[in-house]
């Protein structure tokens, strides 16, 4: 039946291959179906679904839909979700950015204690290039130098606003009332003016955004403190995402029945429920999908709960079709996530390639001794260094 139905007239962009019923994921009324990919190995006979380079690199798209100061939207297809999803999991967590980890405080006598407003210090994203400092090792004791850390100052007093003549019941003005995030200095030391200025003499280090209120303070009260901001990645405290939100969708399908078209009085009703855009009504009240549209269907199956519609419609997703929706909050500009998010999958399969060897060059040297009569032939092999 699924053979019967089509994409209908309207505005086209998805490529012949989309409908392709072995990509899709049936939507029904309470239920999906089909949720699992079906072409590998051994499953269709006499077809070879073995992984194939030329095959994957003909299928594998990359476009970006959208791109603005802090927020992308692009489509991958042809990767599995299992990929999908570990690149939506490395943006959020595996990325690197610089955050502040440590909080001195010289004089704090506002109302907000040590310990809150030191978190939110931490949680203010910083316009710093990651890739020009090293991670902060433990093993190394921990040392503190001008390529692993960044030191700013916070010096913030409160007056009253003795400028100016006040008048009776008007609100009092004061002087620095708000700590805001733009108030946090940087401090060069070592190299980091040459290192960080990146051929702009203007550039400074500092938040992305400078107008988070930290704190407010009235007169006589003082926010005193000395910031060390480090390298670190999401998994290990949130305020090193440099992502405010990653996600992604299925792309939605429509598939009209030609056999069965909705009639014209009902044609409002049908389009009501779709997302704005995704169903045309021509001027017999014939009814049509909007494939550019068509991204934009929430798949509320709304249609399911009206009984005239039965068999006139078929909603599906496209299983190898992600629609991602990235938010940058941090150093980052949003379209280079994904490249980001990617080196970093290739940096881990590089550590589990070079894990292997080791482990099999481990096993073939335990072999030649058990052969000469050094091993203790249990089998077991242990991890070293490559």
């Amino acid at each position: 039946m699924a053979s019967t139905f089509s994409a209908h007239a309207g505005p086209s962009s998805l490529p012949s291959s989309a409908l392709n019923p072995r990509r899709h994921v049936n939507v029904h009324a309470e239920h999906v179906s089909d949720v699992s990919n079906t072409e590998y190995p051994g499953h269709y006979p006499g077809e070879d679904h073995s992984w194939n380079l030329a095959k994957f690199e003909k299928s594998l798209r990359v476009e970006v839909q959208r791109l603005s100061q802090r927020s992308i939207e692009f489509d991958l297809v042809g990767v599995d979700a299992s990929i999908a999803n570990a690149f939506r999991r490395i943006m959020i967590a595996e990325v690197p950015t610089m955050a502040i980890e440590r909080v001195y405080v010289y004089n704090n006598t506002s109302v907000i204690h040590d310990e809150v407003l030191a978190h939110r210090l931490g949680l203010v994203p910083l316009d710093v290039n990651p890739r020009l400092f090293e991670f902060v090792h433990e093993d190394k004791e921990g040392k503190l130098t001008d390529r692993n850390t960044l030191v700013f100052s916070l010096d913030v007093t409160c007056e009253a606003d003795k400028s100016g003549p006040r008048e009776k019941g008007a609100p009092r003005r004061y002087i620095n009332e708000y700590v805001t995030s733009g108030d946090l200095i940087f401090r060069p030391a070592g190299e980091q003016v040459s290192v960080l200025s990146e051929g702009s003499a203007n550039y400074s280090p500092g938040p992305t955004n400078k107008n988070i209120v930290l704190a407010k303070l009235r007169p006589g009260q003082q926010i005193e403190m000395e910031l060390h901001a480090v390298k670190g990645v999401g998994k290990e405290h949130a305020k090193w995402s440099p992502v405010a939100t990653a996600s992604y969708r299925l792309h939605p399908l429509i598939l009209l029945n030609p056999s069965k078209p909705v009639p014209p009085h009902l044609a409002e009703k049908f389009a009501r429920c779709f997302s704005p855009g995704v169903v045309q009504i021509g001027s017999n009240g014939e009814v049509s999908i909007d494939q550019r549209a068509m991204r934009k269907e929430s798949m509320s199956r709304e249609v399911f709960r009206h009984k005239e519609f039965e068999g006139c419609v078929q909603l599906k997703r496209i299983r190898d079709w992600f629609i991602y929706t990235v938010e940058s909050e941090g150093p980052h500009p949003p379209q280079e996530l994904l490249p980001e998010a990617i080196q970093v999958m290739r940096s881990k399969i590089a550590d589990i390639r070079r894990a292997a060897e080791a482990l099999l060059a481990g096993a073939d040297g335990e072999q030649e001794g058990a052969g000469q009569g050094q091993g203790d032939g249990d089998g077991d092999v242990s991890m070293r260094d490559a």
